[in-house]
């Protein structure tokens, strides 16, 4: 009788309620992202139940956060979310302790992690989990009531396995606190909220009147760098999940999953030689030509409204999962803002808990400069990015495509890196136009035709940043023929499997400035 009555989550009535606004339930979100027939739920009859004084059951009231283990894609995982039909998602005891175990099972038994998360935090009307005080109870091993079990599970399951979050309605305190402490998160467009305090909490506290969406909707949280998606619907969220999970190694152990790969190797896209073009002023798409070096529709982009001068993301070279670091040279040239910084750092730490390796397509002005880059203090973030290059223990390869200038160009070059370069390569202290109007400011405050003079001025130097001295001095590993872009990376890819055969186990995390 528990289990049928716990199937019927919050009543007919509340499921209506659920599907009349657009949203899934919560066994209709798991069996939505799993292999058909694979869950297997712990805890099915944990909640509330009434008997008789014959003990008979009378009522049975399920706890709001279904929990199991589940396969996709034949791999298994741990899967569980709140179930909003009840209270509206904010925990009960019994839900409480089943969305920590959650994070424990992924720890103990090394399984990649999937939430599905809607609702709230505590609530001022009962108790806090912890205790009737609100105190949370020290469980051993080193725990203190100053560090709450809940907060060790999030962040032992993230250096243990791949978390993947999916934020699926109104999310707000500790669930939001959940969706951002993943390695892949996304909401959906229309009936996604993310936020630290609803609009009631932040109306009384500031004095400020929003709507759910004005204060935490999609349109906000693409551009904050909150989460990594936003997609149209739940079963796009599921389709985006599983595809993340296909480049991740089942945990720090194990190594990224190589499949089968169809596309040549030795493939040469004629159009990679006229992709950049020989006017320096003039910009081209950056994404079309990850597209023709990378196993074909196998780029994954993450983040991508957020740091927009930095493209992040997975993708396969010879069936390998790598991750793919580049420049968009459509948004501030390319240049390194706070917001692309922060972005290049998480990218990073990823690739580097899960050893993947690292491609870096190169065309980095420097770091974005003006009033408004020293308010959002862009070097302390870019130092932050130069850090977690430099700390990373996976192998990289670096491509300039075009540009390298001052230090925001570090960020691109792993340690121990190999470095190949195309003839559109130049580099240098700082980009050639600063350069001239630093070098030459009194002769162009004196010319007749200052601008005349400036770009007589950086063409001519222009000429003299030849690509053949750094390559003759045997500064990169060769000059290459942009067509052999994709045979170069994967011949590289080859190389480093020893290497990757030796990575395996938790990364160490040091504190960046």
């Amino acid at each position: 009788q528990r289990r049928e009555l716990a199937l019927e989550q919050g009543g007919a009535e509340a499921v209506a309620r659920q599907h009349e606004h657009g949203r899934l339930t919560i066994r209709e979100r798991i069996d939505g992202l799993v292999d058909a027939g694979s869950l297997r739920e712990q805890g099915p009859i944990a909640g509330h139940s009434e008997t008789d004084e014959q003990g008979r059951l009378v009522g049975f009231s399920p706890a709001n956060y279904v929990l199991g283990f589940a396969r996709v894609d034949g791999r298994p995982i741990v899967v569980g979310g709140e179930d909003f039909t009840q209270k509206g998602g904010s925990p009960s005891p019994a839900g409480f302790r089943k969305s920590v175990m959650a994070e424990e099972l992924a720890v103990r038994y090394r399984l990649p992690l999937v939430r599905f998360l809607e609702g709230g935090g505590g609530s001022v009307t009962r108790p806090a989990a912890g205790g009737a005080k609100g105190i949370p109870r020290p469980t051993g091993g080193g725990e203190s009531v100053n560090a709450p079990p809940r907060f060790l599970s999030v962040m032992r399951a993230m250096a243990t396995a791949p978390v993947a979050s999916a934020g699926l309605g109104a999310v707000a305190g500790l669930p939001a606190a959940r969706l951002v402490a993943s390695h892949f998160s996304v909401i959906c467009r229309t009936t996604t909220q993310v936020m630290v305090g609803g609009p009631k909490l932040v109306e009384r506290a500031v004095g400020v009147s929003l709507t759910k969406s004005e204060l935490g909707g999609a349109r906000i949280h693409e551009r904050s760098g909150a989460v990594d998606t936003v997609v149209e619907d739940e079963p796009a969220a599921f389709a985006e999940i599983r595809r993340f999970l296909s480049y991740l190694p089942t945990n720090v152990w194990e190594p990224a999953p190589r499949v089968p790969c169809e596309d040549d190797p030795e493939r040469c896209e004629a159009e990679l030689l006229e992709i950049v073009p020989r006017e320096r002023r003039k910009t081209y798409r950056m994404r079309h030509l990850i597209d023709h070096v990378f196993d074909r529709g196998s780029f994954f982009e993450q983040g991508r409204g957020h740091g927009r001068s930095q493209i992040t993301g997975l993708a396969r070279l010879a069936g390998q999962p790598v991750g793919v670091l580049a420049n968009d040279p459509m948004f501030y040239a390319g240049s390194m803002t706070a917001d692309a910084a922060q972005k290049v750092v998480r990218f990073v730490d990823l690739c580097d808990t899960f050893h993947l390796p690292i491609v870096s397509l190169v065309d980095e002005p420097g770091f974005m400069i003006g009033p408004d880059a020293e308010r959002a203090a862009t070097i302390r973030h870019g130092a932050r990015a130069l850090f977690a290059v430099m700390q990373s223990s996976v192998p990289w390869v670096s491509v300039i495509v075009r540009k390298v200038f001052g230090v925001a160009g570090a960020a691109h070059f792993g340690p121990g890196g190999m470095v190949f370069a195309w003839p559109s390569a130049e580099s240098g202290a700082l980009p050639l136009e600063g350069g001239v109007a630093v070098a030459f400011r009194r002769e162009l405050e004196a010319a007749e035709d200052p601008e005349a003079l400036r770009r007589e001025l950086e063409d001519k130097l222009a000429a003299q940043r030849s690509p053949y001295a750094r390559a003759e001095g045997f500064g990169v590993a060769d000059l290459i023929d942009p067509r052999r872009t994709r045979p170069v990376l994967c011949d590289w890819v080859e190389w480093i499997q020893p290497l990757l055969a030796e990575q395996r186990g938790p990364r160490s995390y040091t504190v960046r400035p």
